[in-house]
């Protein structure tokens, strides 16, 4: 059996500062350490209980937080950005997959460093008429591949909302709860572990028991992207199929959630572009 983990950082326990989060920062070699221990022993209980490969999808920043020389001879470690597919890039043909060290969507109260995606240009983004998280964006993407969702770990009010809410099924290990944005209580590393142990051993049985299904949104697929500036728009609006609704918002339709996933990516790696321009 094949299982996927997609690894995000801000949701992982400990994660509280900016500095974090940036390869030059002053504890971003602290964050990597904690990354790579949970990572590894989600890893473990995975291929104690029954799947013999296991892809981990290093899906923050750069994508190369994860330290390699650390993690089991039987993983095989996605790293690098950007890359097709982004958090989910060689999901496809699993059998389950398992989301690491997720926060909550942009404007989310009591959650560490809730954005959507892209923090820097983008303010909601909807799919067919809901407001996602990258959680449920991701999982409607893996949902559309045949690809349950089985376990979230990471902060208490993404479990609470959307893990809880959408994917029901699936194992939630809170890392974290929040009381803003900057701040955040964990348990200590030891429960930690245990509490990824037993949440793995649970959802798999929930897997073997055809209780974990894969989350599916309908298509066509309609989008509706708000950027946090109106030149990010002015930008997006480039593209033919896309619609201008306001100064910072815009939409469009795709065949498919793939597809959709694809634009989606193209106009928050255009807004990267706007944002290095107007900076010089």
């Amino acid at each position: 059996m094949r299982a996927f983990i997609s690894l995000d950082l801000e949701g992982l326990p400990y994660i509280v500062s900016r500095e974090h989060l940036f390869v030059k920062g002053a504890l971003y070699p602290e964050a990597r350490r904690i990354a790579t221990e949970i990572v590894k022993v989600t890893a473990e209980a995975l291929y104690e209980n029954g799947f013999d490969e296991i892809i981990v999808a290093d899906s923050h920043g750069p994508m190369v937080n994860i330290l390699p020389e650390d993690t089991p001879d039987y993983i095989e470690l996605v790293r690098g950005f950007p890359r097709p597919l982004s958090m989910v890039a060689f999901a496809k043909g699993s059998d389950a997959a398992l989301f690491l060290g997720y926060h909550a969507k942009a404007g989310t109260a009591y959650a560490t460093f809730d954005h959507t995606y892209s923090g820097a240009s983008i303010d909601s983004l909807e799919i067919n008429g809901v407001e996602v998280s990258e959680f449920l964006l991701n999982a409607y993407l893996l949902g559309s591949w045949g690809i349950p969702v089985i376990l979230v770990g990471g902060d208490k009010r993404l479990i609470e909302t959307d893990v809880k809410t959408f994917t029901p099924w699936a194992v939630g290990v809170p890392f974290k709860e929040s009381p803003s944005r900057y701040a955040a209580k964990s348990p200590g590393m030891r429960r930690i572990k245990a509490m990824l142990r037993e949440g793995v051993i649970e959802a798999v049985e929930r897997l073997k028991k055809g209780e974990a299904k894969p989350l599916v949104t309908k298509e066509p697929v309609h989008v509706r992207v708000r950027f946090l500036r109106s030149d990010m728009a002015d930008t997006a609006e480039l593209l033919p199929f896309v619609e201008r609704i306001d100064g910072k918002t815009v939409e469009f339709e795709t065949k498919t959630v793939e597809e959709a996933y694809k634009v989606f990516e193209l106009l928050t790696l255009a807004a990267a572009g706007v944002n290095a321009i107007v900076a010089r």
